[in-house]
């Protein structure tokens, strides 16, 4: 089972508005909260992006100095952070790498075994959840495969989320990746947002063997980088500076041992 992870993106994007809006009128969070019988500890949490209620939020912004006529897109923003993702819709909750994924800017994906999810055709997918060790009802193969098909249109988006892939080369010699499959790798490579990259079998053991991960960036440079490995019994989810910073590096020494993406597509296109 997935980690429980923390508050979401736009909820800690909407705490760190609080603080900011705190911090320009020169208040401590024990003076702001003490009309509103917060403690300190209470005021850190809704800093840190644990929702307060929509009357103590207003009394928040109004302790903060802002005034009546401005409070619209602060609203907007309490909204948001409260709106549930579409993902939900699916049967899934707020754990997990999907809600990390929809909030994000960028995504650096390293993928040993299977093709990435948002490069994955249909029929991939299918055979994907077929051959899992515990089978899934018709019902929750469907919202999975939903669920997929509904994060790739992110590629797409106005603003698009920017995907830089490494594949190892094993995972297109795997009898699920066939011609369509790989065909479509090539066809979303030309995507001025995604990077395609392979690691060939000649270049031989290499520290990308050990395992799978991703590191996931966001819009808002205040917004720290967390790296998420998923394997074959959970997932985890990495936020500690130093360990997504060496999650970083590793992709970066990846990327330099991989063929760049012109060779990486035509080894794809000439398999």
């Amino acid at each position: 089972m997935a980690e429980q992870s923390g508050p979401n993106y736009r909820r800690r994007q909407l705490g760190r508005t609080l603080r900011r809006l705190r911090e320009g009128i020169g208040m401590s969070q024990e003076a702001m909260g003490r009309p509103l019988r917060f403690s300190k500890s209470k005021m850190s949490r809704v800093e840190q992006g644990y929702i307060p209620g929509s009357n103590d939020f207003l009394a928040l912004l109004d302790r903060c100095g802002v005034i009546t006529s401005d409070y619209e897109p602060y609203v907007r923003m309490f909204d948001y952070a409260k709106e549930k993702g579409w993902w939900h819709a699916f049967g899934l909750d707020d754990r997990g790498f999907v809600p990390v994924e929809a909030d994000a800017s960028a995504v650096r994906t390293y993928q040993l075994g299977f093709v990435p999810g948002l490069l994955q055709t249909e029929a991939y997918m299918r055979a994907t959840f077929d051959a899992a060790r515990q089978s899934l009802s018709a019902e929750r193969l469907e919202n999975q495969i939903a669920v997929r098909l509904r994060r790739k249109q992110r590629l797409f988006e106005e603003r698009p989320l920017i995907v830089h892939a490494i594949i190892d080369e094993t995972v297109l010699h795997r009898e699920t990746c066939d011609r369509q499959q790989r065909e479509h790798i090539v066809e979303l490579a030309s995507l001025p947002n995604l990077a395609v990259q392979v690691i060939p079998q000649d270049v031989g053991s290499h520290d990308g063997l050990y395992s799978n991960f991703i590191v996931v960036s966001f819009p808002e440079p205040a917004e720290v980088d967390l790296a998420y490995v998923e394997y074959g019994f959970g997932s985890m989810q990495i936020e500690k500076e130093q360990e997504v910073r060496a999650a970083t590096l590793l992709f970066e020494h990846l990327a330099e041992v991989a063929l760049d993406e012109q060779d990486s597509l035509a080894l794809i296109s000439g398999m």
